[in-house]
């Protein structure tokens, strides 16, 4: 505990000075919360002009939009991070840490844990903003911590693959894709649903859907989403790893 406590209090201020100064990651820290905005104010105001005008329920895509947020906030709490561990390295910080009284052991569960914990934040936070469909508490927080993985999966994905801050970004959207498989799985009944369990972002999705659905089983879901995320975080962080040691 003495160990994580020092590596937040060495490392969390590099990070808040490295967002601070980078306005793009100054915008990715509060988009979230503008999305949230206009997920509540902006949806219901367009699916009443949609009803009004071609007798179009959108209401009854509520859950599909809301469980968008579900995937989308760990990533992007993820690329927030790995941009960081691209200006650090950039700025030769990880070859510097070398040099610390910070083992590598203790940088690596930093750079793990700390996406983890501000995505469960962050979901907690954003999902009553932007309100659309109603999750109590106690599963809102499952859902929060069963697709808190995609974090680090995303970061260590950029500070593995990405040379630069320029490759980070054509990295990051080309992982856009990983947004599009469960928008389609929506429209696929089982047992063809499954092939999207390929793609880690389906399983935390899913868990939402069958919870909104009145379904008890939801936590197996996201059992099996944040497993199946650990498992390909061993390849990353073990790539990342060997880039810290140049």
């Amino acid at each position: 505990m003495m160990k994580a406590i020092r590596a937040v209090r060495a490392l969390g201020p590099i990070d808040a000075r490295g967002i601070q100064r980078d306005p793009l990651l100054r915008w990715l820290v509060v988009y979230p919360v503008f999305l949230a905005l206009v997920i509540r104010w902006g949806v219901p105001a367009l699916a009443a002009r949609l009803e009004g005008r071609y007798d179009f329920d959108l209401s009854g895509y509520y859950v599909l939009l809301m469980s968008f947020l579900v995937e989308l906030l760990p990533i992007l709490t993820g690329m927030v991070v790995g941009f960081l561990l691209l200006d650090q390295k950039d700025d030769g910080t990880l070859t510097a840490l070398r040099v610390t009284p910070l083992t590598r052991a203790g940088y690596l569960a930093y750079r793990l844990t700390m996406p983890m914990a501000v995505s469960v934040v962050m979901t907690l936070a954003v999902f009553p903003i932007a309100g659309l469909v109603r999750v109590a508490p106690g599963p809102l927080l499952l859902m929060a911590l069963g697709s808190a993985p995609l974090a680090p999966l995303f970061a260590l994905l950029l500070g593995a693959f990405a040379g630069n801050k320029v490759e980070g970004f054509a990295l990051g959207k080309a992982s856009g894709v990983l947004f599009i498989p469960p928008v389609l799985a929506y429209f696929v009944d089982p047992p063809w649903q499954w092939a999207f369990g390929l793609m880690p972002t389906y399983w935390p999705v899913k868990a939402f859907w069958v919870q909104q659905a009145g379904g008890r089983g939801y936590p197996a879901y996201l059992l099996v989403g944040a497993a199946y995320q650990a498992l390909l975080l061993v390849p990353l962080l073990r790539r990342f790893d060997r880039v810290m040691q140049g």
